[in-house]
């Protein structure tokens, strides 16, 4: 079945030949605007403001844990948020684990300290021997460089 055109004087007999691809066009727009938008929430789950701090990279070949401690001072598991108890209860199975995974602590530079050695203290508790920081590389920003002596 085929449908006409509608110009005058056309025959119902031949088929219209044009594509509307407006609404395609419009759908295409909106998925586009949504991946913008959702793109850099993707990246990372949990937003810190980590210290500049330059140090070498370190390659790791075990598995590692990433716990992430925020300016409030609340505890992420990998991206999952999890209480001081149960901290120290996931930290002793992984301590377990053979070979022993690797602690990468990411703390907010407005985290308190304390909460940041508790952290440490439960994963020294728990048996996990290593346990390095992440932090960002130094920008070469001249506003945020501090006068030496200073």
């Amino acid at each position: 079945m085929s449908f006409g055109g509608f110009e005058r004087g056309q025959s119902p007999s031949q088929p219209m030949a044009e594509i509307n691809v407006t609404p395609l066009v419009d759908v295409m727009l909106v998925l586009l605007v949504i991946f913008i938008i959702t793109a850099p929430l993707l990246a990372y789950a949990i937003r810190l403001d980590l210290p500049d701090i330059k140090a070498p990279p370190v390659s790791s070949r075990n598995e590692a844990i990433k716990i992430s401690i925020d300016a409030e001072g609340r505890i992420f598991w990998n991206a999952d948020r999890v209480d001081a108890k149960d901290l120290g209860a996931r930290l002793a199975v992984a301590a377990k684990k053979t070979p022993q995974p690797d602690l990468h602590l990411r703390a907010d530079k407005a985290a308190r300290f304390e909460r940041v050695a508790e952290v440490m203290a439960a994963a020294q508790d728990a048996g996990l021997t290593r346990i390095g920081f992440v932090t960002e590389p130094p920008t070469a920003d001249p506003a945020r460089a501090t006068p030496a002596g200073k």
